[in-house]
């Protein structure tokens, strides 16, 4: 029994204990290229989410890891095999029901450790951050936190060489052989705007990869998502402790 981790606990070691902030892993449940499962970014979440929980605790952070959310926004993976779609709307009623919990119960300080680059809570936060001001809301990527180029050939954006390495340190037993990957080539918008980066729109997923992978996945390697594990969940781990025990008084300066 891990004491961070809420699944493992039970009502006699919560009923004791005290926590000063609560952690949200939230995943995907989507397409990994042809070798990787499914759950992914779910394992990615939940993994990186305990062992960085486990480095602020042995730091004496009150940290509580609560049960993933195993669905992420997949609007442009609506015609992929059980791609599981949430709408950004739903997960806005899903962070509200937590956070009134987490409210009428005295844990002020609620992080999203966001594992799927369709997820973005910044106006979840806001509306919310209207509706308790008591709490402090706030959102991270994992995966945004450490810069590839140190550790990996290709830079990896879905299933490519970052994810494969992790889960292959993580969860071998999940991961086909590279030899049946998919290359991972995406194309890519013809707007000049969209690549610049100050326009947007969604992809739609089987107009831009076969594979439904974008990145390749080939030079991944076990050792080397062990060494970017490290890293990132040390990162994470600082980030926890840091809003864990700073007062809310002192947040800006």
């Amino acid at each position: 029994m891990r004491p961070f981790i809420l699944a493992e606990n039970n009502w006699k070691t919560i009923k004791e204990s005290s926590f000063d902030v609560a952690v949200l892993p939230w995943g995907a449940c989507e397409a990994h290229n042809y070798h990787l499962p499914y759950g992914t970014d779910i394992i990615e979440s939940e993994e990186i989410a305990a062992e960085a929980a486990r480095l602020a605790w042995d730091k004496k952070a009150k940290v509580i890891v609560l049960p993933a959310i195993p669905f992420g926004v997949n609007t442009g993976q609506y015609d992929v095999t059980l791609d599981i779609n949430m709408n950004p709307s739903t997960q806005l009623a899903v962070l509200r029901d937590v956070i009134e919990v987490l409210n009428s119960q005295g844990i002020y300080k609620l992080i999203i450790l966001n594992s799927h680059g369709g997820n973005d809570f910044k106006t979840m936060i806001r509306e919310l951050g209207l509706k308790f001001p008591n709490m402090f809301l706030c959102s991270c990527d994992w995966f945004k936190s450490t810069d590839q180029k140190e550790f990996f050939v290709n830079k990896d954006d879905h299933a490519g060489e970052m994810e494969t390495s992790l889960i292959l340190y993580l969860r071998p037993e999940l991961v086909r052989p590279l030899t049946e990957a998919g290359d991972g080539k995406a194309k890519k918008f013809q707007f000049k705007a969209i690549q610049e980066g100050w326009a947007w729109a969604e992809r739609k997923w089987t107009q831009v990869t076969a594979d439904t992978g974008v990145g390749d996945p080939r030079q991944a390697s076990a050792e080397k998502g062990e060494r970017f594990f490290k890293v990132v969940t040390e990162k994470v781990a600082q980030f926890f402790i840091e809003v864990a025990t700073t007062q809310k008084k002192d947040f800006y300066k």
